[in-house]
């Protein structure tokens, strides 16, 4: 006999360590449908999830609602699909919330909400009112100095700016290298590896270099520049 609490307990693991690989994402959804009598308790592991994981996981959640809901159609089971869309808000603000802290997740979310739309899981008109509101998000700059320790604390204001500044950066290289993994699937949905294709396709794919210190300095001091920003 299946142990709901076990269950829960697995698919949580599964939905924290979940990658940018599409297999990682099948995997996930792969174990929410052979376990769909309990569609309404997994679905709400991923909303819990959106609110206990960093940014980088996020944003690999909200790929994973995409493929899990593609597959949940060809599974015939209709249900997970209504509930994301049900919840498709909550969903966008946990990944890119409001108060900006999720700015560079934004274009992920509306990746996957076109995703969404061309399959026809989402309506046009949806995709558009989300898509307007996540305007102000992108700009937007996470004021990360209130969740630092008050004056009161005893903790200088400077010690929380240098806190605040330090990024940890297994973090950033993971998602440089998640993105990078992102970026050549989505070249390579876009060409046809065929004929004269085939060469120029390999060219691009080549190009794409692996991650090096300068991708990781970028990253920290386009971080760092956000950081201050908030400071002054």
């Amino acid at each position: 006999m299946t142990d709901p609490f076990e269950v829960r307990m697995r698919f949580t693991t599964q939905l924290q360590h979940l990658s940018a690989a599409v297999s990682s994402s099948q995997k996930v959804a792969q174990y929410a449908l052979k376990y769909r009598d309990m569609d309404e308790d997994l679905h709400s592991c991923i909303l819990e999830q959106l609110e206990r994981n960093n940014m980088n996981t996020r944003a690999n959640i909200m790929y994973f609602v995409e493929h899990f809901c593609e597959m949940a159609t060809k599974e015939d089971h209709l249900n997970y699909v209504r509930m994301i869309q049900r919840d498709i808000l909550t969903i966008v603000d946990g990944v890119a919330p409001a108060d900006g802290s999720g700015a560079a997740n934004v274009k992920h979310v509306r990746r996957v909400l076109q995703g969404l739309q061309d399959k026809n899981m989402l309506s046009s008109e949806t995709v558009a009112e989300i898509s307007g509101a996540l305007k102000d998000r992108e700009t937007n700059q996470s004021n990360v100095l209130d969740n630092e320790p008050s004056e009161a604390s005893g903790t200088p204001a400077s010690s929380r700016a240098s806190g605040a500044m330090r990024v940890d950066k297994r973090q950033i290289e993971q998602r440089i290298e998640e993105d990078r993994e992102r970026n050549k699937r989505l070249r390579e949905s876009m060409w046809a590896v065929s004929g004269d294709n085939k060469n120029e396709y390999n060219k691009l794919w080549d190009e794409t270099s692996d991650i090096g210190e300068d991708d990781l300095l970028d990253a920290e001091e386009e971080l760092g520049e956000r950081k201050m920003a908030v400071a002054a």
